[in-house]
C-alpha cells in the first residue's frame, strides 16, 4: 500500500529546461545590448556546454562564460546578464499544468508528500515556495542534507528516514531514469518516469506518464 510519495522537482514539477532556457536567451540578449560582442547563437551554445561541464545550478556560470569570450569579467555586462536572467525566470517558473490539482487530491487521500532534488536547498524552496507549492510537502531532501547526488541510496534513505516509511510503502515519480528511477529501485521504492519531462528516454519504470495527473489512477 502506498503511504508516500516523492518527487524530483526540476522538469517532473517544474518545466525547467524550458525556463533556463529562456531565461538564458534573456541574459544573452542584455549582454550583447550592453556591448558585448558576440554571435548569439554562438554564445548560447558556448553557455550551455558550460552548464553541461559545471552543472545547471553553477551560481557563476556568467562569470565563466565571460571568461571564455572577454578573457576577464566585464562586470558592468555580468550585471546586465544576471537581471535580464532573474527577471524573466522569475516571469517562467510555473508548475507543469495539473500539478497543483493533483498534490490537493493526494494530500486529500492522506499520502505524504517529498521532494528529493540535487538542488541546493535554498535554491529548491525558493522554487516551491515561488509556484505556490511549498505548503504541499512534508519534507524536502536537497544536497546539502547527504552532500550525493542521485542516483545515490543516500538520498532516498534520508527521505524515507524523515517519513518513517518503508521502501515497498512509497513511490517516486522522476523524469531521469538514471537518477530518479535507479536510486529508488535500488532500494525497492516504486517508480514512476515522468516521460513529460524527458519524452526521448527509455525508464524501465514500474509506471509511465505522459501528465502528472496520470498519477491518480496509480495511487
Amino acid at each position: 500500500m502506498i503511504k508516500a510519495v516523492l518527487f524530483d522537482l526540476d522538469n517532473t514539477l517544474i518545466n525547467f529546461l524550458r525556463m533556463k532556457r529562456v531565461s538564458c536567451e534573456a541574459a544573452i540578449d542584455s549582454m550583447i545590448d550592453a556591448g558585448l560582442n558576440v554571435d548569439k547563437n554562438k554564445a548560447i551554445k558556448l553557455l550551455f556546454e558550460l552548464y553541461d561541464r559545471h552543472g545547471l545550478e553553477d551560481p557563476k556560470i556568467f562569470q565563466k562564460f565571460l571568461l571564455k569570450v572577454l578573457g576577464r569579467v566585464d562586470y558592468k555586462i555580468l550585471a546586465y546578464g544576471v537581471v535580464a536572467y532573474r527577471r524573466v525566470r522569475s516571469g517562467f517558473l510555473e508548475p507543469y499544468p495539473h500539478t497543483q490539482y493533483v498534490l490537493l487530491k493526494l494530500r486529500g487521500k492522506g499520502l505524504r508528500l517529498g521532494i528529493i532534488t540535487d538542488a541546493p536547498k535554498l535554491k529548491a524552496w525558493i522554487r516551491l515556495v515561488s509556484m505556490k507549492l511549498a505548503d504541499f510537502f512534508d519534507i524536502v531532501v536537497a544536497f546539502e542534507d547527504t552532500m550525493h547526488l542521485k542516483p545515490s541510496k543516500l538520498p532516498f534513505k534520508t527521505a524515507l528516514a524523515k517519513l518513517k516509511i518503508k521502501p515497498s510503502e512509497c513511490l517516486m515519480v522522476g523524469d531521469m531514469p538514471q537518477r530518479d528511477i535507479k536510486g529508488a529501485k535500488a532500494l525497492g521504492i516504486k517508480t514512476c518516469f515522468a516521460s513529460y519531462g524527458n519524452p526521448k528516454l527509455k525508464s524501465g519504470a514500474d509506471f509511465v506518464i505522459k501528465d502528472i495527473k496520470e498519477l491518480l489512477k496509480i495511487v
